[in-house]
């Protein structure tokens, strides 16, 4: 468990499952994300399931609790990609960046192997951008329309980096 200024972050719990819910099923939490919002509580249910399997040594996953409400979810998997998603009502208050923060602090001891973070978006995000570059990522890449949002929507992806700080 992480206690920062405003927020906790624990390990995901199968009773977090109607709190992730209302965020995967919420269109503008899901805008973003790697697929359309959901109103299927069982896709919610398996992606709840993968983000606990294995945790932590394959991985990293965390609810982001503030005043003991789950808020939203932040982690780390795939080679070091870390990744991040809140509910709309609680966007534009700096917590993303306050949980992100939290988590690159959590990540670089545990994974001492790792060189760099990474994380990829779609460059429209600009709040997440923003706390990209708030905590030091700087933008690696682009590609255009090479991703398929949904049935027909073709989008961009913009790749960002975070070298591990020298010792």
């Amino acid at each position: 468990m992480i206690r920062t200024q405003r927020l906790v972050l624990r390990p995901l719990r199968a009773d977090d499952l109607s709190a992730l819910h209302a965020i995967f099923s919420d269109p503008r939490a899901m805008r973003y994300w790697d697929r359309p919002a959901w109103d299927d509580e069982q896709s919610t249910r398996e992606l709840l399931a993968a983000f606990m399997k294995d945790a932590p040594d394959a991985h990293v996953e965390y609810a982001v609790e503030r005043d003991g409400a789950l808020i939203g979810r932040v982690g780390m998997w795939r080679c070091h990609e870390i990744g991040y998603i809140l509910h709309p009502d609680h966007w534009e208050h700096g917590f993303a960046t306050e949980a992100v923060a939290a988590l690159i602090a959590d990540v670089w001891p545990r994974f001492p192997g790792a060189r760099t973070l990474t994380a990829e978006l779609d460059p429209r995000n600009a709040g997440s951008v923003r706390v990209l570059e708030k905590l030091g990522f700087r933008q690696t890449g682009f590609e255009e329309k090479n991703f398929l949002y949904g049935a027909d929507e073709w989008c961009d992806t913009a790749y960002f980096e975070l070298a591990r700080p020298e010792s």
